[in-house]
């Protein structure tokens, strides 16, 4: 198997195989409650699976070969859809465990038993189950933790979650890659990881470019772990500013010799849960250029204009996705 195993979708693969990686990117995102709705608005699969199977192949012709699906158990993930997906479209597909922040997330069911009991120990026993043995009743294993934390606060309902994905994280090795809301808690959630036992390496924290800040950006580093800036593309909207503000940011990180903590995707939504949307996304202008093709057309081409290297290229889309499996 060569290096360190990885969990896909499909079956494990070694870290040599990961190729280019998108590291944090979603098929599908049902928020909460969208279930109730089936009877109006039935999950259509054979659509889905369409749709999906041919933004994998518009991906591949790119020269991606892994798509991290960074949606949690609580927020529409879907394994057994993106197995399917991965058969037919040939992509490494690697998915998640993991339980959203508390404000948006599946919580309510944990903050009920918690009247009754200890919930940290469940947490970790689900996480556990999901890396090691399937998720639901089938052998489809996740491949990293993903957390979240709301905005300028990690509660204690999301605190008990950490903790939890610190000791599943440290049993099984897989990495954790988180949300941050707004623009903060980045370097909090590092230091909480990081008491708990999780080496900064096995760390990437989320949402980064949300913040145009240098002194935030330096002091996330500074606790060793990667930094993602995942949000390329999407502009005005979840707190994310234009790639105009995003990308001189960037590159002067990139400068600064950060190259090998950098890690770049954009959070792409293929769909939503649920009842069609009264409008597509894509209609949106300032979501024109939300897609997963778009670091490849638009973000490239500009980063190499200004000076970055087509090694450094290859590092934070290769290199550091490989060092954080590894």
């Amino acid at each position: 198997m060569g290096l360190a195993a990885v969990n896909t979708v499909t079956g494990p693969i070694s870290v040599d195989e990961l190729g280019v990686v998108l590291m944090h990117e979603h098929i599908l995102v049902g928020y909460p409650g969208w279930e109730v709705d089936q009877s109006v608005a039935p999950l259509d699969r054979a659509s889905l699976v369409a749709k999906a199977v041919k933004l994998m192949g518009e991906l591949r012709a790119l020269g991606v070969n892994t798509v991290v699906d960074a949606t949690t158990a609580d927020f529409g993930r879907q394994a057994d859809l993106y197995q399917e997906i991965a058969e037919k479209s040939e992509m490494q597909i690697i998915c998640a465990t993991g339980l959203y922040g508390e404000n948006r997330g599946g919580s309510e069911y944990w903050k009920f038993r918690a009247r009754f009991g200890e919930i940290g120990a469940e947490i970790y026993h689900l996480f556990l189950q999901e890396l090691t043995v399937g998720i639901k009743q089938s052998a489809i294993k996740a491949g990293v933790i993903k957390l979240v934390s709301g905005k300028g606060a990690i509660t204690d309902y999301e605190n008990k979650v950490f903790q939890a994905a610190a000791r599943a994280q440290q049993e099984t090795g897989v990495p954790i890659i988180t949300h941050t809301e707004m623009g903060t808690m980045g370097r909090e959630q590092a230091d909480l990881l990081i008491a708990a036992g999780v080496k900064p390496a096995k760390i990437q924290i989320g949402h980064m470019s949300n913040s145009t800040d240098l002194q935030y950006h330096l002091n996330v580093l500074a606790s060793g772990v990667y930094s993602a800036f995942d949000r390329l593309g999407l502009e005005g909207l979840a707190g994310s500013p234009p790639d105009s503000a995003k990308l001189p940011l960037l590159i002067e990180l990139i400068k600064r010799g950060f190259t090998e903590r950098l890690i770049l995707s954009h959070d792409y939504i293929m769909a939503f849960l649920g009842r069609p949307l009264s409008i597509n996304p894509s209609d949106i202008p300032s979501l024109a250029k939300w897609h997963p093709s778009h670091l490849f057309k638009n973000v490239l081409p500009e980063l190499k204009a200004a000076g970055v290297s087509d090694a450094q290229i290859s590092t934070m889309l290769k290199q550091n996705p490989c060092r954080l499996f590894g």
